[in-house]
């Protein structure tokens, strides 16, 4: 038990090391007290007023460890193999990987791989191509769901199980079928500063030949870290309007009604909030 906990503490350090920038971006945040830095400092023998504001603190911080580092690099001639150096050249490794992503071309291989796989649990289309379930979604996972159809209503889902769930009996019991449209006006994507990549798409909802409205879905996916090239769904928000309470014409072809930036600005207020008050 406790192997296992250690284990997890430690898979849990390393994702947090991954997902923040840099060292300051990491110690600014609220959840790093000022009083464990302060108390960090004294262990190491740097003696600073105890008036002293946080963010001089955190440069005390910087420019103690960039001293130990320069003494290390003098007395070893082999390049320094620390644990803490190790996870800093993953997170510089993880930084070039996301320049290098083209947001666009992911957003539309994600969504052509969700909707083939979702859409296939339904037992009107034959066995399904590939096994849905609670894997493709991190355990935390939020699903805000809000539907306009002959009555209207919000309701939320926390939790890789439920929210996998939720979105199965969509397919498998309701029998819809969500068609996506993947080109410039119905698919934006955004990206924040820590990883999170935004995903915006519209399209049409069917049950067999009939079309009953459009949807219109935010998904919010992060790399995985301890499998290459593998992204999980951190949060969903779905909205589904039935074709009565659309305007002439919208059936057509759906576009999704905010901008890039507008996603970026929901990643700001989920970040300030959390999804329960989005």
């Amino acid at each position: 038990f406790f192997t296992n906990l250690y284990n997890f503490l430690l898979d849990a350090i390393r994702a947090i090391l991954v997902y923040s920038q840099n060292v300051e971006e990491l110690l600014r945040r609220k959840k790093v007290h000022r009083e464990v830095i302060f108390k960090y400092l004294a262990t190491q023998g740097v003696i600073v007023p105890p008036a002293t504001e946080k963010h001089n603190l955190i440069q005390h911080a910087k420019d103690y460890w960039e001293k130990q580092l320069q003494l290390k690099l003098k007395e070893t001639p082999e390049p320094v193999k620390t644990e803490d150096i190790r996870l800093f050249q993953q997170q510089e490794k993880e930084d070039k990987k996301a320049e290098k992503v083209d947001f666009r071309r992911l957003g539309e291989e994600f969504c052509h791989w969700f909707f083939e796989l979702l859409n296939s649990q339904n037992p009107l289309l034959g066995p399904p191509q590939d096994e849905w379930g609670p894997q493709h979604f991190w355990h935390d996972v939020k699903l805000r769901f809000y539907y306009n159809t002959s009555e209207q209503n919000v309701i939320d889902y926390c939790g890789a199980e439920i929210v996998s769930l939720r979105l199965l009996s969509l397919v498998k019991e309701e029998y819809l079928f969500l068609s996506p449209n993947l080109d410039s006006r119905g698919l934006k994507c955004a990206s924040s500063p820590h990883g999170l990549v935004m995903v915006g798409v519209a399209g049409t909802v069917h049950r067999e030949n009939t079309c009953l409205g459009i949807f219109e879905q935010i998904f919010g996916l992060i790399r995985c870290p301890f499998v290459e090239n593998t992204w999980k769904i951190k949060f969903i928000n779905l909205r589904i309007i039935g074709e009565a309470s659309l305007a002439p014409g919208t059936l057509m072809k759906p576009a999704i009604t905010f901008e890039s930036s507008d996603l970026e600005a929901f990643y700001n207020i989920i970040t300030l909030c959390g999804t329960n008050e989005v």
